[in-house]
């Protein structure tokens, strides 16, 4: 695994600003313990920063899935095939319908994408205002 950064930023009720950085291999006890320090502090983050960007070689497929959904579709409806399409195009790469629909699902089931039946199948949807990079950066939402 490469060797990853995050920046937390605190700001506290007297309006002291804390930032914290993390450099290299990251635990989910080690992000855990940033959080206890961020409670204890009594401030609440005001944004999680991955500084290094992967390179499209180095992302899971889920999350050349999550890209795919930020590049092709910020706004408006889209089905797992869309996805399947559109990651193909991308990625210059088989996706398979089923590993589309399975990890659209798994966005729905964390509350990044939305969705609703119609008469061809599920459709989804980014929910409003949301960075999805943001959101999936935690450890859990990267586990497909």
């Amino acid at each position: 695994m490469p060797a990853r950064k995050i920046r937390v930023d605190i700001h506290d009720y007297d309006g002291n600003h804390f930032s914290i950085s993390l450099e290299g291999h990251i635990t989910r006890e080690k992000v855990l313990q940033i959080l206890d320090l961020v409670e204890l502090l009594g401030g609440t983050p005001i944004t999680v920063v991955e500084s290094q960007k992967k390179s499209p070689e180095e992302l899971t497929k889920f999350e050349q899935v999550i890209e795919v959904i930020e590049k092709r579709f910020p706004v408006g409806w889209f089905s797992s095939r869309d996805i399947q399409v559109a990651y193909e195009e991308l990625f210059k790469t088989d996706l398979s319908l089923s590993t589309s629909s399975t990890y659209l699902s798994r966005l729905v089931n964390k509350g990044v994408l939305l969705h609703t039946r119609s008469s061809t199948g599920w459709r989804y949807k980014l929910k409003r205002g949301l960075n999805v990079q943001a959101t999936t950066s935690s450890s859990s939402y990267l586990q497909p």
